[in-house]
């Protein structure tokens, strides 16, 4: 089974502040393991409190925050960023 990988439109602004290198690496990792995964659960990591329905993906120092619909077979990735503040608010 595959997923359909998903992105709300503020992923472009979270990617350009990250290096082309790691772009390739985040957006490799999402279409080679992610997308291709029968279990896409079994790569990350569920969040706990007021984030508890998203997953978290480690890539480097980067996370990946996602809403994964098994209804829809989708993976909407929510916000790409450095582990140090993408789980703070948007400014």
């Amino acid at each position: 089974m595959a997923w359909k990988i998903k992105y709300l439109k503020s992923i472009q602004k979270d990617l350009k502040k990250i290096n082309k290198i790691e772009q390739r690496k985040i957006q490799n990792y999402l279409e080679e393991n992610i997308a291709k995964s029968t279990d896409p659960r079994k790569f990350g990591k569920a969040l706990k409190g007021k984030y508890s329905e998203f997953w978290r993906y480690r890539v480097g120092q980067y996370r990946i925050i996602c809403e994964i619909s098994d209804d829809e077979i989708t993976i909407l990735v929510v916000r790409i960023g450095h582990r140090k503040d993408v789980y703070r608010n948007k400014t």
